[in-house]
């Protein structure tokens, strides 16, 4: 056993050559304008149907609703028919930051792991990449609105 474990170890150097040999790089000059291009279009999606709501007759505060309703149904949409993914591999972070990217966040590994049943499938692993964000997120707004109680003036 032991001789096995020793043919298989991993040093430092050859992990090193391992990540190398993986790593496809980053043209940044490419990759950062259609990031910003396709966000924007995603944002500006939002604006379109925010007025399209509005003059529907909806106050602001339900268009807004509507809007961010809207966004993350389509984001799901899209994720099932397996175009997110493809619009994400353009678009990188253009498609991350908005509220779709948390959307596709939570569909994607749900139907990754649907095969392996509601609970343990779906039920388990549906919140493998968004739980983090959403722990994070309540523990930081909670440390800084005791930061924020603390110092007020």
């Amino acid at each position: 056993m032991q001789d096995f474990t020793e043919k298989t170890r991993i040093t430092k150097e050859h992990y090193s050559q391992l990540v190398k040999s993986a790593d496809r790089g980053s043209n940044w000059r490419k990759d950062l304008p259609k990031a910003f291009i396709i966000g924007g279009l995603i944002c500006a999606a939002g604006q379109l149907l925010s007025e399209l709501y509005s003059s529907a007759g909806l106050s602001d505060k339900a268009a807004a609703t509507a809007v961010s309703i809207s966004l993350i149904f389509a984001s799901a949409l899209l994720t099932g028919l397996g175009l997110y993914e493809k619009l994400a591999k353009h678009a990188g972070a253009g498609t991350l930051v908005p509220i779709t990217g948390f959307a596709n966040s939570v569909c994607a590994p749900a139907l990754e792991f649907r095969t392996e049943g509601f609970v343990t499938g779906l039920g388990a692993k549906i919140f493998v990449i968004c739980g983090p964000v959403i722990l994070y997120g309540t523990l930081a707004s909670i440390a800084y609105g005791l930061i924020y109680w603390l110092f007020k003036a």
